[in-house]
């Protein structure tokens, strides 16, 4: 017999709250949302959109830049790019989620093996690439080429660096996350994400510009600060009244820095003058002062003039006002090629603005830079216009990299410089030099960014190559000659952090003759590799790179224009100077 069937038993439903529902509402409140379930990794974990990001930009970093790259600088590069590609996956896949409003996920075990082959194949095919740039790079600077091996540490010092860097951000991210936990106990957790967030941001990026590299500068100012008192060796203190440091200067020996013994006790005698010219000459006039000779600017500035006073330098025909670069160094080639073509009969004057290295000084000393080289020439030029017209020397400006940017610091724009000075000469400018910038921006249409031609060359020409002539050739050019001499290969002249995100126009042009057609500009990627050339950039043969020395007489002779100097006497100065 089969059991008669009962109706079930009610199913006791639990109270939702204790505290009654309002008349008339008898749903209850709405249940929470469901929060994402966050994916918990270990410290060492990398997500997919990072990997990725990583391996595509470390693949572009092994593009061509303007020098050639040693291992160690290729794994540079190739780890902080890698680095901020892994950053940019992260926040790619970010976005992506917000837009899919999902949490994140694991990736599956198919998608790492997949990632694991495309990796291996494309890292494998960019080093090969990238070897084969390195070699067709030297051998266009005529550098010597670099053994199998020691382009094999590029990937070993990547890894280590983009581990580092990684480190570091999580480092950040974990300070962030444990202050938005802190903050959401008295506000909404989106809002204690964000301030958290900023909150680190701000402390990070503090630290970083104000703490330490305040720090920074000021313990490498100390340390350079003792080496600027040593003298190297083979220099002697000069015997002649004609240079600081010598019999009757206002400047002693002590006080000149060691850039500044090694300028005075350096430079041609009047007998290995007249030995080129085949000519009478006279001893040339060298005045220097030093940062410890007084740390205020104007009175150094003021030593230098009364130097040139007591060794009548203003009565020479021709005057130079070199700025110098980082800790007092002066290009020889150039302040001797001058001497020479001058016939000895010239004056060159400088002085110190920073005990710190040149590297140094173009990152944290661009402000005495610019005050050293507007100092200089308004205290000189003060003595100078005081004089009579026909009894004034011939006023020319010099200066090289961070030295360009303080010289053209005492000059308004083109007239200025025309109307002040017989002549100047700026060597491998930095991309943000004041006048600079304003000749390349507002150059005639049609001329490259690399050479521009600024209003049909009047005063101001610009050459990569003084051998082969300065454009506009068939256009006379009298008067004040301004002469900008930088290599497309320069990578001080070109960087610029607008690198980042913009391509500029000389990557948009038809490469200089000492690059390479195949480099390219590449977001986030072109940045880093122009500067980690920078400082590599005078370790390239003269003509490529911010090396100079080899121009010398060809630049001093097309801005001095001294007569009856042949094209046989020039090449045997050059002989001479490269002795």
């Amino acid at each position: 017999m089969m059991a008669s069937s009962s109706p079930p038993e009610p199913t006791e439903v639990p109270e939702r709250s204790a505290v009654a529902a309002p008349p008339g509402n008898d749903a209850g409140p709405p249940p929470e949302p469901a929060r994402h379930r966050e994916v918990i990794r270990p410290w060492w974990g990398v997500s997919l959109p990072a990997a990725w990001g990583a391996v595509l930009l470390a693949c572009l970093s092994l593009t061509p830049s303007l020098l050639p790259r040693s291992g160690l600088v290729q794994g540079l590069v190739c780890g902080i790019t890698a680095a901020m590609g892994h950053g940019l996956g992260l926040l790619l896949a970010a976005v992506w989620r917000a837009f899919a409003d999902r949490g994140p996920r694991a990736a599956r075990r198919g998608a790492w093996q997949a990632f694991a082959v495309v990796a291996a194949v494309v890292l494998v095919a960019a080093f090969v690439l990238g070897r084969r740039w390195q070699t067709q790079l030297r051998a266009l600077m005529d550098v010597p080429q670099e053994p199998l091996w020691r382009s094999l540490l590029a990937p070993v010092v990547a890894l280590v660096v983009y581990a580092l860097l990684v480190a570091i951000g999580r480092a950040v991210h974990l300070a962030a996350s444990a202050l938005s936990r802190f903050l959401s106990r008295w506000m909404g957790r989106a809002a204690a994400r964000a301030l958290g967030a900023v909150s680190v941001a701000v402390l990070v990026f503090t630290l970083v510009t104000d703490v330490a590299v305040d720090a920074f500068v000021t313990a490498a100012d100390q340390a350079f600060s003792v080496a600027d008192g040593a003298t190297p060796d083979g220099v002697r203190q000069p015997g002649s009244r004609l240079r600081s440091g010598g019999p009757g200067s206002l400047v002693p020996w002590e006080e000149l820095g060691r850039e500044g013994r090694k300028f005075v006790a350096d430079g041609p005698t009047a007998k290995e003058i007249g030995e080129v010219t085949e000519e009478p000459a006279s001893p040339p006039i060298r005045v220097y002062a030093g940062v410890s000779f007084s740390e205020d600017v104007e009175i150094r500035a003021q030593a230098v003039v009364d130097e040139l006073q007591r060794t009548g330098g203003f009565e020479r025909s021709r005057l130079l006002l070199a700025t110098t670069t980082g800790s007092g160094w002066l290009n020889s080639s150039w302040t001797a090629a001058f001497e020479y073509l001058a016939g000895g009969d010239s004056a060159i004057a400088s002085m110190q603005y920073s005990y710190l290295p040149s590297p140094l000084s173009y990152l944290f000393d661009q402000t005495r830079a610019r005050t050293a080289g507007r100092e200089l020439f308004d205290a000189v030029y003060e003595r100078w216009s005081q004089l009579p017209p026909d009894d004034r020397p011939e006023l020319f400006v010099f200066g090289e990299s961070l030295g360009s940017f303080g010289a053209e610091a005492a000059f308004s724009g083109e007239f200025d410089l025309r109307n002040r000075v017989t002549g100047a000469v700026f060597l491998g400018p930095p991309y943000f030099n004041t006048l600079h910038s304003e000749f390349r921006e507002d150059r005639d249409p049609g001329s490259p960014e690399v050479e521009p031609v600024y209003r049909d060359g009047r005063t101001v020409r610009y050459s990569a190559d003084v051998a082969d002539g300065v454009p506009p050739e068939a256009t006379p050019w009298s008067g004040t000659r301004v002469l900008y001499l930088l290599h497309p290969s320069d990578p001080v002249s070109w960087w610029s952090p607008s690198l980042l995100l913009e391509q500029p126009d000389w990557l948009r042009e038809p490469p200089g003759a000492d690059v390479l057609d195949d480099m390219t500009w590449v977001p986030l990627v072109s940045f880093w590799q122009v500067t980690l050339d920078m400082p590599f950039a005078g370790e390239v043969p003269s003509g490529h790179g911010h090396n100079f020395a080899g121009e010398a007489v060809d630049g001093w002779r097309l801005v001095l224009q001294p007569r009856g100097w042949t094209d046989e006497e020039a090449r045997r100065l050059e002989e001479v100077l490269q002795r």
